[in-house]
């Protein structure tokens, strides 16, 4: 596909009267037939609750290409996943490790930063115990994008902190569209200790690990990203099964200095952009020269580029250069924005750091690219989209998690315990609760 000339981001400015209207835009993102995208979910979700195996059947040869006879075909052994290791290049493999390593130390830590996985219990004035029993959930789901776009990553950054955090089984499915199996995505899921692999896609595999079938189990969480069916897919099963999010378009916003080099900025924007036409990539500075040029780079830079077509479409939909009278400016840009992933690419970034609120990652300086964060650097990068940073927060140990307060009364405090509870029942005339606790205190 060529690249259309002058294909670059819209330019905004806060010194604008139209700025906040245009800003709002911005931050818009359309949905296209999206209830025609839910009637098909709704209808995929009802016939894999009713007919298990059979629907995956038919739906993975349907939809994936798949010439499968029976639903065995579609799960890959402990076997074949331990075979792939062996196969593939030498390289890749040492990467993988790397980042496997790297991701299951930081969640250990995390774990140990928070007390997770820990009983805790306190005796107060009356003998009585309080706490809670922390437990690893019994079996997560794991949904990873396969195919030609493999994604080993994605296996790494939510099998990993479901590991160490003691969950019992886990569970993956991965479509294979045309039954191409990619070996590196075999050999993580191997090497990431998953236990059962379905070559099943799209709703349907949300379907079955919320359901379960004759084969898939049933799942208590299902984690990973996907296409909008399988988001749309996720929030229906919602209240049946636990879920990580429903993850929008990737984003980044970066706040930069004259200090970078803007080819780095350019190329931190082309690697948002090429994940799909809806992901978005934002560069706000206080400094006009530094948005002339990145600007320039994006025109040249973009005909080069492999996936040249999606990152343009990406960048003229969605992506943006914002002219602000000042960092502070820019900060409260990006706690609007709330964005997934925010680089503070600046000679000072920790002048801004501390007044940093809504972000799903945080990558501090000019050397800090924001893709090691999607490999290398330690965190899962499983993080909130579409400005849910508000209020969700970046995948880990603790999703994987199941919490159960923990109480136990002395005889003292039985009773004082049971007086204070008599009385509130009673002021909300709930009888019943009130002789419950009273025949503690006369006992």
């Amino acid at each position: 596909m060529a690249i259309p000339k002058n294909s670059t981001p819209r330019r905004l400015s806060t010194s604008s009267a139209s700025f906040a209207e245009e800003f709002s835009a911005l931050l818009s993102v359309q949905e296209d037939n999206h209830e025609n995208v839910l009637t098909d979910v709704r209808t995929i979700l009802k016939n894999v609750k009713d007919n298990g195996d059979a629907a995956l059947l038919e739906y993975s040869n349907k939809f994936d290409g798949m010439s499968a006879e029976t639903f065995a075909e579609l799960e890959i052994s402990k076997q074949q996943m331990a075979s792939a290791v062996e196969s593939i290049d030498p390289i890749v493999l040492e990467a993988l490790s790397q980042s496997i390593e790297r991701v299951r130390s930081y969640h250990q830590k995390q774990k140990e930063a928070y007390g997770n996985q820990v009983d805790w219990s306190y005796e107060d004035e009356l003998g009585n115990q309080l706490g809670q029993l922390v437990r690893g959930m019994e079996r997560v789901g794991i949904y990873a994008p396969g195919g030609k776009a493999a994604y080993p990553s994605s296996i790494i950054m939510t099998a990993v902190p479901a590991r160490v955090a003691e969950v019992g089984e886990l569970i993956l499915t991965v479509p294979t569209p045309g039954g191409e199996i990619n070996p590196s995505l075999l050999a993580t899921a191997h090497l990431c200790g998953v236990d059962r692999l379905f070559t099943i896609g799209g709703a349907q595999a949300i379907g079955a690990l919320a359901y379960g079938t004759e084969t898939v189990p049933r799942v208590d969480k299902i984690v990973g990203p996907g296409n909008i069916y399988v988001a749309t897919a996720k929030s229906i099963v919602f209240g049946d099964v636990g879920i990580d999010m429903i993850a929008g378009p990737s984003e980044i916003a970066i706040v930069a200095d004259s200090s970078v080099d803007p080819e780095w900025l350019t190329m931190d924007m082309f690697a948002q952009a090429e994940h799909d036409e809806l992901a978005q990539s934002v560069l706000i500075s206080a400094d006009s020269v530094l948005l002339d040029n990145v600007a320039a780079l994006i025109e040249e830079r973009m005909s080069v580029m492999a996936r040249g077509d999606i990152i343009n479409k990406a960048m003229t939909d969605r992506g943006a250069l914002i002219l602000v009278r000042s960092n502070e400016e820019a900060l409260t840009l990006i706690n609007q924005m709330a964005p997934e992933h925010l680089e503070l690419c600046l000679e000072d970034p920790d002048e801004l750091l501390s007044g940093v609120r809504n972000a799903g990652a945080v990558f501090v300086g000019k050397h800090t690219a924001e893709v090691v964060g999607d490999y290398s650097a330690g965190p899962s990068h499983v993080l909130p989209t579409s400005g849910t940073a508000r209020f969700a927060s970046p995948l880990g140990v603790y999703d994987f998690q199941v919490r159960s307060s923990l109480v136990r009364c002395s005889r003292e405090g039985a009773i004082q315990l049971n007086r204070a509870a008599s009385i509130i029942a009673r002021t909300e005339g709930l009888e019943a609760h009130a002789l419950s606790a009273e025949l503690r205190v006369q006992g």
